[in-house]
């Protein structure tokens, strides 16, 4: 009960500099379990913000808001905090281990530090799905999965307001819909010359739906990207980051979707010789709708020009294997899928047809990615060997499908 009463006392307190007191909430914003609406100035009556907050199980409390001025900012507010009035703090935040941003945060109450956020904060915050926010050595994190509606509640209750006032409040999560674009502005069709299917592989790393593939694989999509696993219906997937450098990219399944199967990733070193196995969905729509298997091993500990960066494996590999999971024969991750040598090119300047030179992403890069996008994947060491039918069985739950549409000029890119 007194975290109830302390989260409305936290919205009647968030106030800014120069306003003594604010009424409210005029009108509502409930999403997930986020809680809002419109205030006023309590001595004025005047509009004074609109403002929606949240607990946590850290103990922290988030409060967002916007002030008739336009201006956004972001409170973090607890019963055991004591700041003296005036108080100023810094506060890194960093939003799914990419984005990073320090907000100067200052004490209008002694429980409550509320900072000022840009607009290019406020966008990356309604996007992300995790931030961090480190002040000295505290250090708390924040699942930011209902952020996007709250941010687009909070804007309406802006808009609603101003028009209407505040006696006219109502659901400001209710958003009308836009208009539908005249038929030839919409996106072209899947199946005509100007957009094509496209389709690759990823893999889940944690029981939260964070999903593994190649950055080729969603460059470039247009509309949703999707992702299936075998035989099961398809969910939307959200791109959380990319690295076009090392060809990795990080997705994340819906909120309502959990895994209880995932990929751990081998903790231990590799040698040139040791036996592979790569799934994926090679060829998709002209093959089995089913994930393929192929066996091979380790041909060399580094890619084309001795970048260290890559295995090359005499597994055979496909387009539509980009961005699935190499496994060792105990079932462990020991690389991502990423490319099969360019045959044409090299037998056009060679002369020779080359045969089952193909490469995937080592597990340092893909541990290093996976860490600064802060994802809780688990590692494990090689046990028991296993049949490779064995790891096909336990691979199907987490190897997924994942397909979009891309424009024929995006796909020349890749």
């Amino acid at each position: 009960m007194w975290l109830k009463s302390f989260v409305v006392a936290s919205l009647l307190q968030l106030i800014v500099a120069g306003i003594a007191h604010a009424k409210g909430p005029f009108g509502s914003v409930n999403v997930g379990n986020w809680i809002g609406g419109a205030f006023s100035n309590d001595e004025t009556g005047a509009f004074s913000h609109c403002a929606a907050t949240t607990p946590y199980a850290n103990g922290v409390i988030l409060v967002v808001s916007q002030n008739a001025a336009g201006t956004w900012s972001l409170a973090f507010a607890s019963p055991s905090y004591r700041f003296n009035k005036g108080e100023n703090a810094a506060i890194d935040v960093t939003f799914d281990g990419q984005e990073q941003a320090r907000l100067f945060a200052t004490a209008y109450q002694p429980n409550m530090l509320t900072a000022i956020m840009p607009l290019n904060v406020v966008r990356t915050f309604q996007k992300a799905s995790l931030m961090v926010a480190t002040a000295g050595r505290a250090v708390l994190n924040f699942d930011l999965t209902s952020t996007g509606p709250v941010i687009a509640a909070l804007a309406n209750c802006m808009t609603k307001v101003k028009a209407d006032g505040l006696d006219k409040a109502g659901d400001f999560t209710k958003i009308a819909a836009k208009p539908q674009p005249a038929p030839d502005k919409q996106a072209p069709p899947a199946g005509s010359k100007a957009a094509r299917a496209r389709s690759g592989t990823g893999f889940v790393v944690s029981a939260s739906g964070h999903i593994v593939t190649n950055n080729h694989v969603i460059d470039g999509c247009v509309g949703d990207i999707k992702g299936n696993l075998t035989g099961e219906a398809s969910m939307v997937l959200r791109v959380v980051s990319s690295d076009a450098n090392n060809d990795l990219a990080l997705l994340q399944a819906p909120s309502t979707v959990t895994f209880k199967d995932f990929a751990r990733i081998r903790d231990r070193s590799f040698r040139s010789g040791d036996s592979v196995v790569a799934i994926g969905f090679p060829y998709h729509g002209l093959l089995t709708s089913d994930f393929t298997v192929t066996t091979g091993i380790v041909s060399s500990l580094s890619g084309m020009r001795n970048d260290t960066r890559f295995l090359q494996i005499s597994a055979p590999v496909q387009p539509g294997n980009s961005g699935g999971p190499l496994f060792d024969t105990t079932g462990q991750i020991v690389g991502v899928v990423t490319a099969k040598i360019p045959v044409l090119r090299i037998a056009a300047a060679t002369g020779n047809i080359p045969e089952n030179i193909n490469f995937a992403i080592k597990t340092g890069a893909l541990r290093d990615f996976l860490d600064n996008s802060v994802v809780p994947y688990q590692t494990a060491e090689p046990k028991s060997e296993l049949k490779t039918t064995d790891i096909a069985g336990n691979a199907r739950p987490y190897t997924m499908l994942i397909s979009c549409n891309g424009t024929e000029q995006a796909d020349a890119k890749r």
